[in-house]
């Protein structure tokens, strides 16, 4: 039997655990102070309610099978979905609705450095009337979360879909949903591809080379509204108004990492409205963040009366770059370890550990009787040791090390708790 994993699955191990748990406690706290609430939706969904988002084609890229009772169901690959066919069946739901979440995905994507067929992604979502400041909100969120972890060097830029549909339309003198669409897909590849290379697959497809042209060097203008009407005609363009509405309630609530960028369309086609994007200005990691307006989803799923605006970011991306700025992972309370010099020690160690545990003070204790010098060597990345000798137990007393510094201290095993707690500052 070969002990192997399937293709694109790994074990996640401590340290990489740790940056993910770090992300998650960030997550909650910043949804807690913006009033989401907290839920995690089916992690299985039928497949046709897949397909409601993306069409019969997702099947290539997500894990579906047949179970027992002959249904054709699948794992869930992002949260909107499952997220969208909750709140659109919650007839009686208080709206606004603000709801987020946390967890594992899964997608038949081929594997590559970094990107897994399993990972973990974050999501927020806000159901509701349409309007600009629930789209705001969405990206206020998203820039104080980003901001919380420390990652304080990135851009949001955001733009409008229908503004570049109807750039698009104008140029190319069409209202062909497959034209228009095929050519936001062209829009969507300049983040990624160079633009003569867009250009000559394009043409191969027999689309004109000076309109395509055209439409790629829109959608490489980016920067603030003024720089933008220095540049050009914006009375002509759709939808301008409700990027200036949305930038200035965004400076409003102090985003200022904001950059109107008429290249961002979002690859999905069931964007509506607002769509923005997160990078990092210094690490080519990516999107780190993308989201915007949906109302087309809810409406899929018989809800004409309700909208939908939400984010999501892959959590292994943001580990990564996270890493690579070398910026602490501190959900790590500071751990304490009682060693003992012999076995007749180890009972009064244990005992000790169990009592700091107690009190909510992250303790180890060695189990399988080691020598003392190996268990100085295991807890070597403790903070504080407590040393168990006969002749201080004796005396009722302990030996406390502090092992940033080496000093030692002989405390009365009565006031051991005391004295971690305030040596911790608990």
């Amino acid at each position: 039997m070969k002990l192997e994993l399937p293709r694109g699955m790994r074990d996640i191990e401590s340290k990489e655990s740790s940056k993910i748990e770090y992300v998650r406690q960030k997550f909650i706290e910043t949804s807690t102070l913006f009033g989401f609430q907290f839920m995690e939706p089916s992690p299985i969904e039928l497949l046709s309610v897949l397909e409601t988002k993306s069409g019969p084609s997702i099947k290539n890229e997500i894990y579906h099978f047949t179970d027992k009772g002959d249904r054709e169901i699948a794992l869930r690959f992002d949260f909107t979905i499952g997220l969208t066919r909750f709140a659109t069946s919650q007839k009686s739901m208080r709206l606004p609705a603000k709801i987020s979440t946390f967890g594992g995905v899964w997608r038949y994507d081929e594997p590559q450095k970094g990107r897994y067929r399993f990972f973990h992604q974050w999501d927020i979502e806000i159901y509701g009337e349409p309007n600009v400041e629930s789209d705001a909100e969405i990206i206020d969120f998203t820039s104080k979360f980003l901001s919380s972890l420390g990652l304080e060097n990135v851009v949001i830029d955001v733009c409008d879909r229908e503004l570049v549909e109807s750039y698009v339309k104008n140029v190319f003198n069409t209202d062909s949903p497959d034209i228009i669409g095929d050519i936001l897909r062209a829009v969507d590849k300049i983040q990624k591809k160079r633009k003569q290379d867009i250009v000559r697959e394009y043409q191969e497809k027999g689309y004109s080379v000076p309109e395509l042209e055209k439409i790629l060097d829109f959608s490489e203008i980016k920067g603030s509204p003024t720089e933008i009407e220095q540049r050009i005609d914006t009375t002509q363009i759709k939808n301008w108004d409700k990027i200036l509405r949305l930038f200035e309630t965004l400076q409003n609530r102090n985003v200022d990492n904001i950059r109107i960028n008429f290249g961002i369309v979002r690859g999905l086609d069931y964007y509506s409205g607002i769509v923005f994007e997160v990078f990092e200005r210094n690490f080519d990691v990516g999107a780190l963040v993308g989201g915007g307006r949906y109302d087309t989803l809810t409406r899929a799923f018989g809800r004409n009366d309700l909208g939908a605006t939400g984010a999501a970011g892959g959590v292994e991306r943001i580990a990564l770059l996270l890493e690579k700025q070398q910026v602490e992972s501190n959900n790590k309370k500071p751990r304490v370890s009682v060693v003992f010099v012999n076995d007749d020690m180890q009972k009064i160690a244990i005992n000790i550990a169990s009592k700091l545990r107690l009190e909510g003070i992250a303790t180890d204790v060695e189990l399988s009787g080691k020598s003392l010098k190996k268990q100085m060597e295991i807890a070597s990345d403790s903070k504080y040791v407590i040393i168990i000798a006969p002749k201080e137990y004796a005396e009722n007393y302990v030996i406390l090390r502090n092992m940033e510094n080496g000093s030692e201290t002989s405390i009365k095993i009565d006031s051991v708790l005391n004295e971690i707690k305030s040596n911790l500052e608990l």
